[in-house]
């Protein structure tokens, strides 16, 4: 018995797994990352809002990089 899972319970090769899982991570973090900024404005910390626009930019972009492989893999649109 190996210590991964390689689709064998899944059905969902671990590579296919990990775009799914790396694009849903990037969307949870933008949405997360929204309440960042909020409490941080809330609290008139532009600096800090600033930084976590900017890391919600990164995720934003990693978001649609998984989405656009996911789409070219299973050529669905």
């Amino acid at each position: 018995m190996t210590d991964s899972e390689t689709g064998a319970v899944t059905g969902t090769k671990d590579k296919d797994y990990n775009v799914i899982w790396f694009t849903e991570q990037c969307l949870s973090n933008v949405l997360r990352l929204e309440t960042y900024v909020q409490d941080a404005e809330r609290d008139g910390d532009t600096e800090l809002a600033e930084f976590f626009r900017r890391a919600q930019a990164e995720s934003r972009k990693g978001a649609e990089q998984g989405k656009a492989l996911l789409k070219e893999r299973f050529g669905r649109s």
